[in-house]
């Protein structure tokens, strides 16, 4: 066999006149009747190769059988390509290689789609056939962005001293957030491990045994729906230290996610990161992920609202809740119809009962309110909306009625939108905040309890301790999230290591002792030794590999990823088991509901 001596991105002008020996895949194939073409393709590019009957007429007879995604190797001669017949787009453009000796080393069947129309074939046929969709060069791309971006991360970790450990994939179910993934013991019968949502309870007893600086690149698992950003087998960047406070933890790691994007996009990311308390956050963008690649900040407008006289807006104030609004510039693009229809429909969607509007328009000189709800607002009151959101001529004005949280789901989004098809802001561009000051709790009106904001373990601010006994409402937590032009690409917090605290906590989540103790039996005994003050983050490294290469379907960063209902075409799982084996698990599988139960004594 003829063994490879150059990549087939590699070569290049200077290269004229050596003796090569290229193998790969045919990427595509032109017979002149007289020369043979062929661009042969491996990881690193394309070469073309050239066959001439004239000179070498039996390989060139072989040449002419080889088909697309058949595999060759070809041993030649780089030349210069002909006056007028370079490709500026290919690196390898202005060479080729004279063929003298040709190998067939695999033929293929023809492929179930072509990889030029990769882009027009469904995602279902192309994970079906992964092997052959990563075949394809922004495939293989994505896969090096997604090596070099570990790669990076690695390097930084371990010049600062941290330690790559690896934790326990099967582990004890500790049911909090999203469902567990359950993995039956055969040795333990009627007993079930868990695949992990995070390391997180692993990592901080590491802080609590001395390792001090721990990270891990790691898999995690979350029985939850997926969807065009999240997967329920997913991939994390996990960071824990000890003695530290949060400055120091955002510290290092925004120094990370800035030599990252120095090294993979060559960009150069200001710091320190601008920093956002959840307060402000959801007050001027209506969440906690906010863009800030444009500005069109959300306003409440309920003093001058409750002055109008449209009743929607006046009733809504009278209930307790508000009115908030965006302004939207150069928005009178959208017609009454795109605003009535489209607009409204859009934050109908995210639970809106109605889209209130008007332009800014400039008559005789004078800037005012036109159309929709401008009527209903004296003079006076206009100046005040104008004045507030600086409106423009030629600007429209949005706004919701209803609920903070309400008007906040709806408005987020329809802010995002407006400023995508209003071209707003450059989409090769990034920016970067933290995300601070959030709650610690949040309450839950269904059942009338507090949840964990993040998770149970966070640590409230010192300040506010003392709020544990009399207003939980108010105590502000020790975390931080860290989003890129919306998208939250990590989050952590200082953890609670004083076992009093933790205590108050889980008191005031309605977790009684006996439900700590066999959720987290194993970690509160760890606390109980001498825990030291920590804290920690973890980034979506599937995320942050969506961002630096520009799309906005998880599943394009990974390998072998799953569809929207968790399934993996490529080897069709999930799927059924043998009897023998559910014999051994002691599992029976109830057919006709899919649902597999454990048997009771009695059935034995």
């Amino acid at each position: 066999m003829l063994k490879r001596t150059h990549n087939c991105g590699r070569l290049r002008l200077d290269d004229a006149g050596k003796k090569v020996t290229l193998a790969g895949w045919v990427h595509s194939y032109r017979d002149h009747g007289n020369l043979v073409f062929i661009d042969l393709r491996d990881r690193e590019g394309l070469t073309q190769l050239v066959f001439d009957p004239e000179t070498q007429p039996e390989v060139h007879k072989l040449a002419r059988t080889a088909r697309c995604e058949w595999v060759i190797a070809a041993n030649g001669t780089v030349q210069p390509r002909s006056e007028g017949m370079e490709n500026p787009k290919l690196p390898t453009g202005q060479i080729e290689v004279a063929v003298r000796q040709l190998e067939i080393l695999n033929v293929s069947s023809t492929p179930p789609f072509e990889l030029v129309d990769a882009e027009k074939t469904s995602e279902e046929l192309r994970l079906a056939n992964r092997y052959i969709d990563l075949r394809r060069p922004e495939m293989q791309n994505k896969l090096r962005t997604r090596h070099n971006v570990t790669m990076v991360t690695r390097d930084y970790f371990d010049k600062l001293g941290f330690l790559e450990i690896e934790t326990p994939m099967l582990a004890k179910s500790t049911p909090e957030g999203a469902r567990d993934f359950l993995v039956p013991s055969r040795l333990h019968q009627n007993c079930f491990y868990a695949l992990p949502q995070s390391p997180q309870l692993f990592k901080q007893i590491l802080m609590v045994s001395g390792i001090d600086k721990y990270f891990q690149i790691v898999r995690c698992f979350r029985d939850e729906d997926p969807r065009a950003d999240r997967q329920a087998e997913f991939t994390q960047i996990d960071v824990e230290m000890s003695f530290v406070d949060s400055n120091d933890v955002i510290g290092v790691h925004e120094n990370l996610v800035a030599r990252i994007w120095k090294h993979i996009l060559d960009v150069d990311v200001a710091l320190p990161m601008r920093r956002l308390s959840y307060k402000q956050a959801m007050a001027d963008y209506g969440t906690d992920r906010p863009d800030l690649r444009f500005d069109m900040k959300l306003k409440d407008i309920s003093d001058i609202a409750k002055q109008s006289s449209f009743k929607v807006f006046t009733s809504t104030i009278e209930k307790g809740a508000i009115v908030k609004g965006l302004c939207a510039p150069g928005g009178d693009k959208y017609s009454r119809s795109d605003i009535e229809k489209t607009l409204t429909g859009f934050v109908a969607d995210y639970g809106a009962k109605g889209l209130a509007w008007s332009r800014a328009k400039t008559e005789d000189g004078k800037l005012t309110l036109l159309g929709g709800i401008a009527k209903f607002f004296e003079p006076e009151s206009q100046r005040q909306l104008l004045e507030l959101f600086d409106a423009k001529n030629g600007d429209l004005l949005l706004f919701v009625a209803d609920n903070q949280a309400a008007a906040n789901k709806a408005l987020a989004p329809l802010r995002c939108r407006l400023a995508r098809e209003l071209n707003l802001y450059d989409e090769a561009g990034f920016e970067f905040v933290w995300v601070v000051d959030f709650p610690l709790f949040e309450w839950n009106e269904d059942e009338k309890r507090y949840d964990s904001l993040h998770h149970p373990f966070t640590s409230p601010v010192e300040e506010d301790l003392d709020k544990l006994e009399t207003e939980p409402a108010g105590i502000c937590s020790q975390a931080y999230d860290i989003v890129v032009n919306g998208s939250e690409i990590g989050g952590g917090s200082i953890r609670i290591h004083d076992p009093k605290v933790q205590r108050k906590v889980f008191d005031l989540l309605n977790i009684s002792k006996e439900q700590a103790q066999q959720r987290f039996g194993f970690f509160l005994r760890a606390l109980e030794y001498g825990a030291p003050p920590h804290g920690g983050i973890a980034f979506g490294l599937d995320r942050i590999v969506m961002l630096l290469t520009g799309t906005d379907n998880i599943r394009d960063v990974i390998a072998f990823p799953k569809t929207q209902r968790g399934q993996c075409l490529l080897t069709n799982a999930p799927g059924e088991v043998d009897q023998k084996q559910l014999d051994e698990l002691n599992l029976r599988m109830q057919r006709h509901s899919h649902v597999i139960e454990k048997k009771t004594e009695e059935q034995e």
